[in-house]
């Protein structure tokens, strides 16, 4: 690939806002679009990067330019979308600065704080990739381990979690994350090892039916593989916050991750596949869409195959 290829995505003004709509603790979008979030032509990229901030303005320009180098290597096309949650540091106008020399790297702005989970799902709704990376704004996640990430994406693998190896943390966050890993995994049925860690690639396509919610993040993978997708982790490396504060501590997480885990447990029961639709071949009469049949023509004899079902049992 021409490394001058994602300049073909132009971008004169690539900065949009997101309308919130509250209603009680709901929340409606509404996105106002900008000629940034139109493709100058059809060559859509393959890899999109999903980066939600809050007040990360001295993390923002080492972040972007580590993720610069590391994507280019991949020889793939990309984009970079930085979903800024209201924040108040002057972070938006370092993110201008740093997409004067680059029309990949698009940015929109929630009017109002809604969280990390609801900047991650912004970024789904808007990425065009087939592929999507997220990642914290904090630079703890080290982008040199994405190539390690999209090694593990093969097959019918549809999300390569990673997991932090000598975390620097300190020792309260270290043991509360291992206590709240614990009782997830006993309370989901799912082996979560690190559901804080939002280091992930996701193909877009499994994302089409993953509820959205406050705290989503965390419960990713699991619920993926509720809907019957292959999940792998990937153990990655750790860095210390260099800049800014942390957002999450036991006081905002605690109480919040055990209704989580509650509502995740009745989730397992009550959701179903998402691959759960195939088109009968033309051959076989009006094309209907069959519920978890497909026709395989191994041997030369048609058959019907079940289609994939739930890692986990329910």
């Amino acid at each position: 690939m021409n490394p001058n290829d994602n300049e073909r995505i132009q971008a004169p003004n690539n900065i949009a806002r997101i309308s919130v709509l509250s209603d009680g603790d709901h929340h409606a979008f509404r996105l106002s679009p900008t000629p940034a979030m139109i493709p100058a032509d059809d060559h859509s990229p393959f890899i999109s990067v999903v980066l939600p901030c809050c007040n990360e303005r001295d993390n923002l320009r080492p972040l972007v330019e580590e993720l610069e180098s590391e994507l280019r290597r991949l020889d793939q096309r990309f984009e970079v979308i930085v979903v800024d949650d209201a924040s108040t540091d002057g972070g938006m106008a370092e993110l201008r600065v740093l997409q004067v020399t680059r029309p990949w790297l698009r940015v929109v702005q929630h009017r109002v704080n809604c969280g990390q989970s609801a900047s991650y799902y912004t970024g789904f709704r808007l990425a065009r990739g087939e592929l999507i990376v997220t990642m914290d704004g904090d630079r703890q996640h080290d982008p040199a381990d994405l190539p390690r990430l999209l090694a593990e994406l093969r097959g019918d693998v549809a999300a390569v979690c990673g997991v932090r190896t000598a975390r620097q943390d300190n020792w309260v966050r270290r043991w509360s994350s291992r206590i709240a890993n614990g009782f997830a995994s006993w309370m989901t049925g799912d082996q979560i090892v690190d559901a804080g860690c939002t280091f992930r690639v996701l193909r877009k396509s499994a994302l089409a039916e993953v509820p959205a919610f406050n705290g989503m993040h965390r419960f990713l993978p699991t619920m993926l593989q509720y809907q019957g997708f292959q999940v792998a982790r990937v153990p990655i490396r750790h860095r210390n916050r260099l800049a800014g504060k942390t957002k999450y501590g036991i006081g905002n997480r605690l109480f919040r991750g055990v209704v989580d885990c509650l509502a995740m447990r009745w989730y397992r029961w009550r959701c179903f596949p998402a691959e759960r639709l195939t088109a009968e071949p033309a051959a076989h009469g009006n094309g209907h869409l069959v519920a978890g049949w497909r026709h395989s023509t191994e041997s030369g004899a048609e058959r019907p195959v079940e289609i994939l079902t739930g890692e986990l049992k329910r």
